[in-house]
């Protein structure tokens, strides 16, 4: 487990972009956090990280958003929507916990933790953003968890 202070969104995006810059095909990073947190922040990131030209936002209404041209695709969840598993299964995402190609960014991520049964718990970074302030973030990253 490592900490950090990010004092600005500057300081989010690259503590991100170096936390995904060797990150291997098939990893999942699951953002948790509180509405402001900087979850979206932290995704736009990581795609810097993967050299990503892309335009990241939040997938909240799309559920899913691809992004290409880096060196390899991101594929990144918002699951602040889903309440049920039958509403994430009904959702046609549980694909994006499996796939090997890219790298999955899953927004919500203590959503899945909560409504997905024990065997479909993919390991997956897990990275807890905490507000301090209006500015300042507490952003913890956890190895690879179950």
């Amino acid at each position: 487990m490592v900490s950090h202070i990010s004092h600005n969104v500057e300081e989010t995006l690259k503590i991100a972009s170096t936390l995904s810059a060797e990150l291997p095909p098939g990893t999942i990073i699951g953002l948790l956090g509180d509405l402001g947190a900087g979850k979206t922040q932290f995704a736009r990131g990581l795609a810097q990280g993967i050299t990503s030209t892309s335009r990241v936002h939040s997938p909240t209404f799309a559920l899913v958003n691809h992004y290409a041209g880096g060196r390899m695709p991101i594929y990144h969840l918002d699951l602040y929507r889903l309440e049920t598993f039958d509403q994430i299964l009904s959702a046609d995402i549980e694909e994006f916990f499996t796939q090997r190609d890219g790298l999955t960014i899953v927004e919500w991520y203590e959503r899945w933790q909560q409504l997905a049964p024990t065997r479909w718990q993919p390991r997956a970074i897990l990275v807890q953003l905490e507000s301090l302030n209006e500015t300042h973030r507490r952003i913890t990253i956890h190895d690879s968890c179950p």
